[in-house]
Parts: C-alpha cells; structure tokens; sequence
C-alpha cells in the first residue's frame, strides 16, 4: 500500500512525474507541480487520450484554441488524444499534485 501523498520533495525545481502503473492500454501517473509551466509555444500533443484530476493546489490548462480551463482540488478534466493543450500555470503558493491516467 502507497500513500499518493508520501515521498514528495519540500523543493521541486522540476516537475516531478511518478508513474504508479502502466500496461499496454494504460499509464497512471503522479504529478506534483510548484509554479511550473510550459513555455508559451509549447504544447502536448499526446496519441492517448488523458484524464486529469488535481487533487492539492491549482493549475490552467490552456487548449491552442485559447479556451481555459482553471483546476482547484478535487476538479478534473478529460483531455482527447491529440488536443493541443499545455500547463499555463500552477501554484507557487503550494504545490499542485494531480493524478493523470492516459489510455488508447
């Protein structure tokens, strides 16, 4: 048994990605941001489909179309496969810690 919440650093000077399972279909992963963001020209473009949930803090997901999407603890989002989309912005003030499943 794990904790979704145990073994994160006090100080992230990257994104941390901890990946919690992953099959042929599926891939779950861990999170955590600390006022991380993409870059303004940059954008995912993933071939699988993605589910994110922001369990601690908040984030801006932005589509290249401009549509926003602001995430607090507890809302999430379900993002088709090759959708545009980047992190605008997360928290400084805590770190944002989301729960993303990916699948075909």
């Amino acid at each position: 048994m794990s904790n979704i919440f145990n073994d994160i650093p006090a100080n992230l000077p990257e994104e941390l990605f901890t990946l919690l399972l992953e099959n042929k279909n599926v891939r779950i992963e861990r999170i955590v941001s600390e006022g991380h963001a993409a870059e303004f020209d940059e954008w995912l473009d993933q071939i699988q489909n993605e589910w994110v949930i922001v369990l601690q803090g908040e984030a801006v997901i932005e589509y290249e179309n401009t549509e926003q999407h602001t995430l607090k603890a507890g809302d999430y989002l379900s993002i088709p496969a090759n959708t545009r989309h980047r992190v605008a912005w997360t928290s400084h003030a805590q770190q944002t810690i989301w729960l993303a499943i990916h699948w075909l």
